[in-house]
């Protein structure tokens, strides 16, 4: 899940600016998204739907220890039951694939997989074989990404991100899970939206492990991204037919005004959410302007690291929920100004499915070497309640209807966009919003486990089914 950093209080608007809420889910007949070769799946990540986090040598990570220390996640919650799915996967996969979805993202919890010495945890590993081999046997495409914010929590106590050997000890664990899960994995991702790991995490202490230090979050984003660049040839050499890649979230910023100031912080804006990934990623260097925004925050950075860290991708995951307009702070930098009077999810995030369509044109325009794109999470919270054993997600049908349409947009002008993963599955643990928000397009009772098919599953199971019944 991307950037829950920024909420506003008022939560929804009942406006839709765009199309009618009645409006069918079904693409218009010119979209590509009738594509056969558009994988359209769904996203979960291993510590929001896990739980057990106390069985089979399971080690504590970062997210036990946060979620556990007292006002750092609402109400209290914790990770440890969330969707209980390390007890229940096979029910999980067999409703993703009854829903027909092709595609399915997953993460693994590094904790549950290696001992504190670097060993492999066997029935930690079992445990994904078994769930992967499940999803082949089903036809069901498998990405999985190796980092969604897990850190084993030994590995924190020695300095987490701000210590580069935890860039080698990744390696390491990249290696075992690439030999022993070979020939499973459609598609590696390296991590997940390594500005959440590095801003939110060390930057402003929103999320775990809780530090809040400017410095922090550039040094802690150089060492993610070298750890990224480095696991990237030992998933080459131990999974060659595999895609390799990494995850992105993105910010589309809008200026508040005409005013060049404001013009400004628009800019800024989107440099400090999108170009300090993706600069070194693809340009081989961190943008100036970062540090202009950010003075004294350079992180060290020693010879070969950015040539590292920008090995040739196979795919790059792009993760999007909103927009953010914003106004100059009057001196060098910006400063968010909610709207008023727009649609809003259960997150107070604004519903701007354009800001997906605009940053991926602006990232082909910018980025000649961009290589192919999945939409690895896009989805809303809402408020969703059981009636009479249904949930009519209404808002949620409209927003992925819209959002698809962006998407489909998108690839008309011109951007390599291969697929779309809802976010996500099933309603989970949000992070520092513990259980109270729900993103999925199933429902989750947390006091019954039980699992209840909201309508937007319904509606995009029966799209896929169309587009299977295709000549």
């Amino acid at each position: 899940m991307a950037n829950d950093a920024s909420v506003v209080s008022d939560t929804r608007s009942p406006a839709v600016s765009n199309g009618s809420l009645a409006d069918p889910f079904i693409p218009p007949a010119d979209s590509t998204l009738w594509r056969k070769n558009f994988l359209l799946g769904a996203a979960t990540a291993s510590y929001q739907i896990e739980g057990a986090v106390n069985e089979d040598g399971r080690l504590p990570s970062i997210w036990d220890t946060f979620s556990a220390t007292p006002g750092k996640v609402l109400a209290g919650d914790t990770g440890a039951v969330a969707c209980d799915h390390y007890h229940r996967w096979e029910a999980d996969i067999d409703m993703l694939a009854s829903l027909g979805l092709e595609g399915y993202r997953l993460s693994i919890a590094w904790p549950r997989v290696m001992d504190a010495a670097g060993a492999p945890n066997r029935q930690g590993l079992d445990f994904y074989k078994r769930l992967l081999n499940r999803l082949k046997e089903k036809g069901i495409t498998t990405f999985v990404t190796l980092y969604h914010w897990d850190l084993p929590q030994h590995l924190e106590d020695r300095g987490g991100w701000l210590n580069r050997d935890t860039a080698y000890r990744f390696t390491d664990y990249t290696d075992l899970m690439s030999r022993e899960l070979a020939g499973t994995v459609d598609a590696w991702a390296t991590l997940n939206e390594p500005w959440c790991s590095a801003y939110l995490g060390y930057g402003n202490g929103h999320h775990a492990p809780g530090l809040a230090d400017g410095r922090f979050a550039t040094q802690a984003m150089h060492h993610l991204l070298l750890a990224h660049g480095l696991a990237i040839p030992v998933l080459r050499a131990n999974d060659p037919a595999s895609q390799k890649g990494i995850v992105a979230n993105i910010g589309r910023g809008t200026p508040n005004s005409d005013s060049a100031a404001d013009q400004r912080a628009a800019h800024l804006f989107e440099v400090q959410h999108n170009a300090w990934i993706l600069d070194p990623l693809l340009k081989g260097a961190y943008p100036e302007e970062l540090f202009e925004l950010w003075p004294g925050t350079e992180p060290l950075i020693l010879d070969g690291d950015l040539q590292t860290i920008s090995a040739p991708l196979d795919f790059l995951g792009i993760n999007y929920y909103f927009r953010s307009n914003v106004a100059s702070d009057g001196a060098h930098g910006f400063r968010e100004v909610p709207l008023e009077g727009v649609e809003r999810t259960q997150m107070g995030w604004e519903v701007y499915p354009d800001g997906l369509r605009d940053l991926l044109t602006g990232f082909h325009s910018t980025y000649h070497n961009l290589p192919p794109i999945y939409i690895t999470e896009n989805g809303m919270a809402s408020d969703d309640k059981v009636i009479d054993g249904h949930i009519d997600d209404t808002q949620r049908i409209s927003f992925l209807k819209r959002h698809l349409a962006a998407v489909d947009q998108a690839i008309k002008a011109g951007v390599d966009i291969r697929g779309y993963f809802l976010w996500s599955l099933m309603d989970n643990f949000e992070w520092a919003f513990g259980y109270e928000r729900r993103f999925g397009v199933v429902h989750v009772d947390y006091s019954t486990q039980k699992r209840t098919v909201k309508r937007s599953a319904e509606l995009v199971a029966k799209f896929l089914k169309e587009r299977k019944a295709q000549v």
